[in-house]
């Protein structure tokens, strides 16, 4: 009868075996120590909204690089739950422009040091020129680099 390869030894060859399942730790660890009602993609929405406020939801789906549907989902449930609010673009009605709401900016603010706690316990047994070697390169298989 042969011998079952190890599944985790064989995988480990496969880039993508590997960013999942580093992904599948990030979320478990975001719920155990973020958030488990506003999610990563959803914090990174309102960071860019405190950074640029007034821009169009496509501007934003862009730079979460999240398609149409995804970024109007995204978007509509953070209106429901008072973290943005979006108004009529001036200078095209075909869009909104999006702003942090109050509780947007309460929440950023409350989210922002448990984010760190989540980048320290990912990376705990790297050293800092590990961190940046792995942002470096993680940023490598990105379109465009990033």
């Amino acid at each position: 009868m042969p011998i079952k390869p190890d599944y985790p030894e064989a995988l480990s060859k496969f880039t993508g075996s590997l960013v999942r399942r580093a992904q599948q730790r990030h979320v478990a660890v975001w719920l155990s120590e973020v958030s488990t009602d506003i999610t990563s993609v959803q914090y990174a929405a309102l960071e860019i909204l405190q950074r640029t406020p007034g821009i169009n939801q496509r501007q934003l789906g862009d730079e979460l690089d999240v398609d149409r549907s995804t970024i109007a989902d995204l978007v509509a449930r953070m209106v429901r739950n008072d973290l943005i609010e979006r108004s009529d673009d001036l200078a095209d009605k075909r869009s909104y422009v999006l702003f942090l709401a109050a509780e947007g900016k309460k929440s950023l603010a409350m989210l922002r040091p448990r984010v760190e706690d989540v980048e320290r316990i990912l990376t705990a047994k790297l050293t800092p020129r590990e961190c940046l070697e792995l942002r470096r390169l993680l940023l490598a298989l990105l379109p465009l680099g990033g």
